[in-house]
């Protein structure tokens, strides 16, 4: 009866559904309302003379003007004047977009262009009406955006501060730096609750415990918003608050990003939901909608949860914006065509570079009824409700400048407040910590003196693989604060990242972990750190066969199988991602000249330490809540080093390169005449060479790379011997998929393993400016099986003078039928 219960209901309670979620499903996706717990906007987001002003506004506005209210642009496609066509209701800027094409914009610089965009808004239409935008950025860890601004640590370090009122006044800060750079919309916080840290976005999420995140959720509200006061807009200073991603992004299989959450309805109030009830209570002003689905349906067409539950149920009285073109992953949509997202119940699209086609196909269908008017007319009641909020109809050009409140040094001392009780002590036998006065200390390992590795993704740019020191002259390394504090305390410090030393350390501290990743590119399939390779375990190591006593450092966006590490220290601190105050770390570790250590440690666990790598974490090796400090310490003994799976089977064969990055273990490169370079996820490799690179959009965010050669050289997948006998046996082959920007000059060469083909007559045949693939079977490679067990070279692109491509895929798929093998190439 269940399932012909949802079959019939589906169509009546859902804007769209896929087969993925059939009748024969034991697991629903439409949502009871009776099972959520109830919540309620305050009276303040809105009042009777506003709701009356509204209502107006609706009756005399055109379906032109309403419909542009649904539409979202980002900066990198659309011009201030483009909006006196389009008559849009939102402007964003995205992880990778900056003003002027400038990702390294001033506050100036950003102010400056929303106050452009604001104005163009403001062009009345024929009927007198103009509406301004709203404009939003992704200020996540503070105002990420821009350099020398405030970066505090990731939300899961602050869940492990366990401290909601620091938390307030964290968001009061973001809110004052957002708002003095001329902004007035955050898309913060995320009320996540990871469950599997293999997820790319953990990091984002607070806790894995639903309580913390709810906790979290009102205070963090609280500090971006002010408390909402009736009849008045937000104070000066505040900036609107996004609770997101709503629903479930941190339950999905696998812990895949943009997955599906396969769990009954019972989890998904009482784990996921937690935040959103205490968030949207606190006066929360939007909800953005997840990429994610709920068994099989995506919440960006599910009217069950954004309408039945969101907006009637929990009383949310503000708008639902989409995600990064959401909607297009909709059952039956596209990115230019999803009326079936806005009868669910979003109510702006986020339409990045869809909009224009957006617009004019939701346009038509607002006209023929296919979006009905009063679905229409709700949901731009809603942003104009938020609008009015914001005092955006009263007031649009109002001056929200502040450049002082950029970095400001209250700011900074509140950023190195978080990161001291961010931190957790994993182990500290021996009572190694904390660094004795007049110590010599060695700093070392990769990311001892790296901003970009401590700060994590969401930093300047969306990965944040290209942040340096230069980005954050106002910050400090880990290695620049344990400095400041060894010698302040009478002792020497140097900095090694080899582990090399002139003079012979008492102490060393070895910084590792994790390099930047944002979303969708930060999946990873096993919780081991390094499961292959492991350089930092073997720095760990040499230092201790020299009788030297290790002190790790571990930066990362989630826990990890670090077993082999901790018995390689004698101390192992989780730091997580803390952002650019890394003075912060010294203040704990380092005791000053009184030899009493000025800060204890407070920091508990998150989220479950994994005891090896497999998931879930059935049995952790340190629970939820545990930290040692020292007025409490504790012993560790030796730890397994059994990762619990096969990692030679559990590590990726087939998979080279996806979603804009090389899949790990394999590596990206480019080599020229300036050496042999390391390509990272997001960053662009120096034109000083004949060979570069940037992150490109194609059919996703950053999902292709793009290189250029302006003379000889090569792009390279590399990564640890692949056995790929059976593959070979079984016929298949090497897939590329690309698209040929430019064919060049000269030969072309494709190498996998230690064979080379020419790529001359697929190059000669191939259109330049499509998306294709390139099929070559493996036997083109090797003469038999036996000679692919050490793969080592996935894919390598040997070319000339005028060659461009930008790269989507790189993997071993099953031949096709009429693959055939172009000519070696020697």
């Amino acid at each position: 009866m269940q399932g012909k219960f949802f079959t019939i209901t589906c169509a009546i309670l859902l804007a769209s559904c896929t087969s993925s979620v059939s009748g024969e499903s034991p697991l629903g996706a439409v949502a009871d309302p009776a099972n959520w717990p109830a919540a309620s906007s305050p009276a303040a987001i809105t009042s009777d003379a506003t709701e009356s002003r509204i209502t107006d506004l609706l009756s005399r506005m055109t379906v032109e003007q309403k419909v542009g209210q649904l539409i979202q642009a980002d900066i990198s496609t659309i011009t201030p004047e483009d909006l006196h066509t389009y008559q849009l209701g939102s402007i964003l800027a995205g992880g990778n977009s900056g003003p002027y094409d400038n990702e390294r914009g001033t506050v100036a610089d950003w102010d400056r262009m929303v106050r452009e965009f604001r104005t163009a808004s403001l062009r009345p239409a024929t009927n007198g009406i103009a509406i301004p935008i709203i404009f939003g950025v992704d200020a996540v860890h503070g105002h990420n955006n821009i350099p020398d601004a405030t970066i505090f640590p990731h939300n899961i370090g602050l869940g492990a501060a366990r401290d909601p009122e620091m938390i307030r006044r964290i968001g009061a800060a973001t809110a004052a730096e957002v708002a003095g750079s001329g902004i007035e919309w955050t898309f913060a916080p995320t009320l996540a609750v990871p469950q599997d840290p293999r997820w790319g976005r953990t990091y984002e999420g607070y806790s894995s415990d639903p309580s913390i995140v709810a906790e979290y959720a009102s205070a963090m509200v609280l500090g971006l918003q002010g408390t909402l006061e009736p009849g008045a807009p937000l104070q000066k200073g505040k900036v609107a608050a996004t609770a997101k991603h709503f629903l479930a992004d941190g339950g999905t299989l696998g812990g895949k990003d943009q997955g599906d959450a396969v769990i009954d309805e019972s989890e998904l109030v009482a784990v996921h939901a937690a935040g959103y009830p205490p968030a949207i209570n606190a006066g929360a002003l939007t909800v953005m909608a997840s990429f994610s689905s709920w068994n099989g349906i995506k919440h960006h067409g599910n009217k069950s949860l954004l309408t039945d539950v969101l907006k009637d149920r929990m009383g949310f009285q503000g708008f639902v914006v989409g995600d990064w073109n959401g909607h297009g992953q909709v059952a039956a949509c596209s990115v230019t065509d999803c009326a079936q997202s806005i009868n669910a119940g979003l109510d702006m699209f986020m339409a990045p570079d869809s909009w224009k086609g957006l617009y004019e196909t939701t346009l038509r269908q607002a006209r023929d009824g296919t979006i009905p008017r009063e679905r229409l007319d709700d949901a731009v009641r809603r942003i104009l409700r938020v609008k009015l909020k914001l005092d955006l109809l009263d007031n649009p050009m109002q001056d929200r400048s502040n450049y002082a409140a950029i970095g400001a040094p209250d700011h900074l001392a509140l950023a190195r407040e978080a990161v001291r009780k961010s931190l957790v002590m994993l182990k500290n036998n021996g009572g190694i910590l904390p660094i004795r006065a007049g110590a010599n200390v060695l700093v070392t390992g990769p990311a001892a003196d790296n901003i970009a590795i401590q700060s994590g993704g969401w930093t300047i740019s969306w990965q944040g693989t290209d942040v340096t020191a230069d980005d954050f002259k106002n910050g400090r390394t880990i290695w620049q604060g344990l400095s400041d504090a060894v010698r302040a305390a009478g002792g020497t410090a140097q900095l090694a990242p080899d582990g090399q030393f002139t003079a012979r350390p008492d102490v060393a501290i070895v910084v590792f972990g994790e390099r930047p990743y944002a979303e969708f590119q930060g999946d990873v399939p096993t919780l081991d750190y390094q499961p292959s390779g492991a350089q930092d375990l073997a720095l760990i190591k040499r230092l201790k066969a020299q009788g030297i006593p290790v002190v790790s450092v571990f930066l990362s966006g989630r826990p990890m199988f670090t077993s082999p590490e901790i018995n390689a220290s004698e101390a192992f601190v989780a730091a997580w991602l803390p952002g650019t105050q890394g003075q912060g770390l010294a203040d704990v570790l380092v005791a000053p000249k009184s030899g009493e250590p000025a800060y204890d440690f407070t920091g508990k666990l998150p989220f479950r330490w994994p005891s090896d790598a497999s998931y879930p974490i059935d049995e952790p090796l340190f629970d939820r809540g545990y930290g040692l400090t020292y007025a409490k310490p504790g012993e560790v003994g030796v730890l397994s080093e059994d990762p619990g799976i096969d990692l030679a089977k559990a590590m990726n064969v087939e998979n080279y390169f996806a979603a804009g990055r090389a899949a790990p273990p394999w590596t990206l490169s480019v080599t020229d005449t300036g050496g042999k370079r390391p390509v990272e996820a997001s960053s662009a490799v120096s034109p000083a060479g004949e060979v570069t690179v940037k992150s490109v959009d194609v059919n996703a965010q950053e999902d292709g790379k793009a290189f250029v050669f302006k003379g000889a050289g090569s792009v390279s997948i590399e990564g640890p011997p692949a056995n790929l006998r059976s593959q070979f046996d079984d016929g298949a082959a090497l897939r590329i998929d690309w698209r040929i920007d430019a064919k060049g000059t000269g030969t072309t060469a494709l190498v996998f393993g230690d064979r080379a083909v020419s790529l001359a007559n697929w190059l000669a045949a191939a259109p330049t400016g499509s998306v294709g693939s390139l099929v070559i079977p493996l036997r083109c490679f090797a003469d038999n099986a036996a000679e692919l067990e050490t793969v080592g070279n996935a894919f390598r692109v040997e070319g000339n003078e005028g060659l461009a491509f930008t790269l989507l895929a790189v993997r071993i798929d099953a031949a096709a039928t009429d693959s055939t093998c172009p000519p070696a190439w020697k």
